[in-house]
Formats: structure tokens, C-alpha cells, sequence
């Protein structure tokens, strides 16, 4: 059965969802904006499941109240990366470490590279498996 037929990344939360548009990500950054979460914008061009540590665009957003601060940054990197995935992250500091609360994709490249299973045989006929992203195929800088 294939759970993801439409080859898409699917990391973070809404991620089995349309893409968001403008006003529903402004939505959901308010959401967190007034439960007190502070607010990054990350990108990556290579979108890995283990690569958690994105680029990050700018600076955390403390302090904000309106979610058009994040949004006008947003605008920003997207215009600077349009064929980066591009993700929002929200920070809760109130346990005094700043733990993850929610993250989701809002930008993908045109064209999303995906995924390979790689099989390796190894001594006593033992298999391993691991996941290839076809974006690493190209040098940084040219996989878009």
C-alpha cells in the first residue's frame, strides 16, 4: 500500500495536507504567537529525515505579537530561496530550554527530488537498508 502517492516530503506538521496558503500559515503563526512561542524560518536544499538542522534565515522572532513580522521575513526568504524547502519553527521557552512545538513545511522546490532505498549486503549475508535523498546527487549550491 503506498501511503504517499504523491511523492511529496512529508516532515513536520499539515504535512499530509495541500500546502498552506498565506493566510493559513499567518493563522497558525498567530495561533502560536499568542500561546507565547517565539518564531525562526529555516531552509535546506537537502531535506533528508535526519538532517534536522536546517539553515535558519535571520534571527529567532522573540517578543512578536502580530504574525506579520514573521510573514514579511517569510516573503523575504522566499524570494531569496524560491526553490528551497523552507519550513517555520516555533520555540516554547517556558520549561527554560527552547523545545520544539510545532514545525511545517511552507515552500518546496518546483520539482521535489525524493527518495531512494539503498541495499547493502554485508558480512554473514546481513542486510542493511538506507534512505538516499536524490538531491544530494548534485554539489551544494546546484540542486536546485
Amino acid at each position: 500500500m503506498m501511503t504517499n502517492p504523491m511523492g511529496r516530503l512529508t516532515q513536520g506538521q499539515f504535512s499530509f495536507l495541500p500546502d498552506l496558503n498565506d493566510n493559513e500559515i499567518s493563522a497558525q503563526v498567530q495561533f502560536g504567537l499568542d500561546k507565547g512561542y517565539a518564531w525562526s524560518i529555516e531552509y535546506t536544499d537537502d531535506p533528508h529525515p535526519r538532517n534536522t538542522y536546517w539553515e535558519m534565515y535571520g534571527m529567532p522572532m522573540f517578543d512578536l505579537k502580530d504574525a506579520a513580522g514573521v510573514m514579511t521575513d517569510l516573503k523575504s526568504c522566499r524570494s531569496t530561496f524560491p526553490e528551497h524547502y523552507i519550513r517555520l519553527v516555533a520555540f516554547d521557552s517556558t520549561r527554560g530550554v527552547e523545545s520544539i512545538t510545532m514545525s511545517f513545511i511552507v515552500n518546496r522546490p518546483t520539482k521535489e527530488p525524493g527518495f531512494g532505498l539503498v541495499r547493502q549486503e554485508v558480512q554473514n549475508r546481513t542486510i542493511r537498508y538506507t534512505v538516499h535523498s536524490y538531491s544530494t546527487d548534485k554539489p551544494e549550491g546546484e540542486r536546485c
